[in-house]
């Protein structure tokens, strides 16, 4: 099953402070994406590469509290919150996770609309037992669907992006069964650690 990384979130409180955040460090300034209906957050993107991107998610103000990423109601400065895997056939990967033991919360469908309008739709599952947010939650985007990276503001790039454990040997076993490819580092503290490359120079960014 073919997987690559999709995105990382960044969350934060409140939107408007984490895109200014963002463009303080990088010099690149994310486009407001659109609301999650029902999930109580909105969200600005900037894109990291073709087929990556940053996504900054935090509670949207005219909906009730958020359902997922409820930590953002919390976090007044930035920081990683998650991250995405892409995939082209989500209902196989997921029928994968389930015979080799993972318990998921999906396949659900998605969608938001753009500020131009047009409809963003996805399908997507995550693990009930992602470790605290370091494993991943898994995506296909709708066939009629414009990736986010394709037209979000370019200029900064992922030049790295890898996750330390405590226990790193079985956290990658556990990535190696569900076909997920990323760096795995020995840490007393587990996190994310992503690098970016920007116009002012490289920043990391951890959870």
């Amino acid at each position: 099953m073919q997987t690559g990384l999709d995105h990382i979130i960044l969350g934060i409180n409140d939107l408007d402070r984490g895109v200014a955040w963002v463009e303080q460090r990088t010099g690149v300034r994310a486009i407001f994406g659109g609301v999650h209906p029902g999930r109580g957050t909105r969200n600005a993107l900037l894109a990291l590469g073709p087929s990556c991107y940053l996504e900054i998610i935090a509670p949207d103000p005219l909906q009730s509290s958020p359902t997922w990423f409820t930590q953002v109601l919390t976090l007044p400065d930035p920081r990683l919150i998650a991250w995405a895997v892409h995939t082209s056939n989500l209902t196989a990967l997921a029928q994968e996770a389930l015979g080799v033991g993972f318990y998921i919360d999906g396949p659900h469908d998605g969608a938001r609309s753009r500020p131009d309008g047009k409809i963003l739709s996805w399908k997507l599952f995550r693990l009930r037992d992602d470790r605290g947010g370091l494993l991943p939650f898994f995506i296909e985007w709708g066939r009629d669907s414009i990736h986010p990276a394709a037209d979000a503001p370019s200029g900064c790039n992922l030049a790295s992006f890898h996750l330390q454990s405590a226990d790193a040997q079985e956290l990658a076993r556990v990535c190696q069964a569900l076909a997920v490819e990323v760096p795995i580092e020995p840490g007393d503290t587990p996190r994310m650690v992503a690098h970016i490359a920007s116009p002012r120079g490289e920043f990391e960014f951890t959870s």
